[in-house]
């Protein structure tokens, strides 16, 4: 159930590369708010009822993206939500638009070095599997790394503290900056 206290922030948005912690931290500061979670990439596979290296098998990227930017309008037109982005939600502009618009944008920005520590062994992650899976972090995180920062509100730095203590700074950073409005 939303908590009352809370209602009046707008809805929160998580962006930043995979492995940056945007699904666990968000449970964790939907946990704080009193407000539902979502990840995005879960809500394409449940619509779709399949997995998203399958989709990109079939699809490819573009057939994906497409279908990511659906879900974002859709789940940004709600309210009272925590919102986890897939890696690459950034890399298209009506996505941008969408989570700039409508809510609060925090990019969990995370050194490709722990990228690589939380995905090694992923293989759900269809971008990763490639020869030089850390090459294609760095050859991601420099394309991309610039989209996060136009969209962000807020940048928090992911290699300081546990999920649970990222989502209480981001809880105690838009408390206080957005409950006095």
């Amino acid at each position: 159930m939303p908590s009352k206290e809370f209602e009046t922030l707008p809805n929160i948005y998580l962006v930043g590369p995979m492995g940056a912690g945007k699904t666990t931290v968000g449970r964790h500061l939907a946990e704080l708010l009193g407000r539902e979670f979502l990840d995005s990439d879960h809500e394409i596979e449940r619509k779709t009822g399949a997995t998203i290296p399958w989709i990109f098998e079939k699809e490819g990227e573009k057939g994906f993206r497409s279908r990511e930017t659906n879900v974002i309008d859709e789940l940004t037109a709600k309210k009272q939500l925590v919102l986890a982005t897939g890696g690459g939600a950034v890399t298209q502009p009506p996505n941008r638009e969408f989570l700039k618009q409508r809510g609060i944008v925090v990019y969990l920005y995370t050194p490709v070095e722990i990228q690589l520590q939380r995905t090694y062994r992923d293989k759900n992650r269809p971008l990763l599997q490639v020869e030089n899976p850390e090459q294609k972090l760095r050859d991601l995180l420099a394309a991309r790394d610039p989209l996060y920062r136009e969209v962000a509100h807020y940048i928090i730095e992911t290699n300081q503290g546990a999920a649970r203590d990222l989502a209480q700074k981001i809880f105690n950073l838009i408390v206080s900056q957005n409950i006095s409005r």
